[in-house]
């Protein structure tokens, strides 16, 4: 063999091993669930029958799923544009600071790192009624009405959003920095000669220069959001995602009803419906990407 013929075999045995991964860990398994979404397949019983679209049509006509996938939607919508304009907000800031700007950034950054069950049940602590709860008991101190927080239909979704925008800011940040110091000084420069405005350098040049970084950004932190499981598992009584549902996404919806009902066919229709939510935005927002890069 030429030393070319040689190097280019040994490329392939390297990545022959993570191709096998990804063959039996990822690619298997998700071919696999679409073929059980077709299925009554119930985990017990080794019969698997062909039901064709059955676990959809009665998926859609489950009100506890079309709350899911609702609330799945609310977790985005409240949580992607707050994570990212706090985020964004944050490392300009930081970008102005010389001195102390690596310790700051691991301050926000050491939530994103810590083990989300511990974060999860820190917070579900915090939110406890008085006088339990370190929230609550410093609205009393400053003489605001305490709050349900978790035990209320209307404020769990929200305060479990609130727990997951503190833990994925540190990463935006530091995401929002590299951006921010890869613009060209000269730009800044020149648009100061030029006469222009904070507010005017930020909208006309700092902005339209991170839109690559803002659309990676909207794509992670949408599946992430999307994907919501642990949080709402640790932080709701018996991680039943209420009350009455109201927290309960779709990830944890899939996993009661494999898990618990050992309904493995309607969960993994349900799983099928998920993948391709998330399939779709994704290309939606590469196709962005890709149209805003050419710009």
């Amino acid at each position: 063999m030429k030393l070319r013929q040689k190097k280019t075999m040994t490329a392939y045995l390297f990545l022959i091993v993570p191709l096998i991964f990804f063959i039996f860990v990822r690619f298997f398994p998700t071919i696999y669930a679409f073929w059980l979404s077709f299925t009554d397949w119930n985990i017990i019983s080794p019969k698997m029958n062909f039901v064709g679209f059955d676990n959809f049509r009665a998926l859609f006509a489950d009100s506890v799923f079309m709350k899911s996938l609702w609330n799945t939607f609310k977790y985005v919508l409240y949580g992607v544009p707050l994570v990212l304009v706090l985020s964004f907000a944050i490392s300009l800031l930081l970008n102005n600071i010389r001195k102390g700007q690596a310790f700051y950034r691991l301050i926000y950054v050491m939530p994103y790192i810590t083990p989300l069950v511990a974060v999860s049940w820190v917070w579900r602590w915090m939110y406890q009624r008085p006088p339990v709860g370190v929230i609550n008991n410093l609205f009393s101190f400053v003489g605001i009405p305490t709050q349900r927080f978790l035990f209320s239909m209307d404020q769990a979704l929200i305060a479990i959003v609130v727990t997951t925008v503190w833990v994925n800011l540190g990463y935006c940040i530091v995401i929002f920095l590299a951006g921010l110091q890869t613009i060209p000084k000269e730009y800044l420069e020149a648009s100061k000669i030029d006469g222009a405005n904070r507010w005017q350098v930020l909208t006309k040049i700092t902005v339209p220069l991170l839109n690559p970084v803002i659309l990676f950004l909207v794509v992670t932190q949408s599946i992430l959001f999307l994907r919501i499981f642990t949080q709402v598992y640790n932080m709701t009584d018996q991680g039943s995602g209420g009350p009455l549902n109201s927290t309960k996404p779709l990830v944890l919806y899939i996993y009661q009803k494999a898990f618990l009902s050992f309904e493995m066919g309607s969960a993994s229709s349900a799983t099928v419906v998920l993948f391709g939510i998330i399939l779709l935005i994704t290309l939606l927002q590469f196709r962005l990407l890709k149209r805003r890069v050419q710009y």
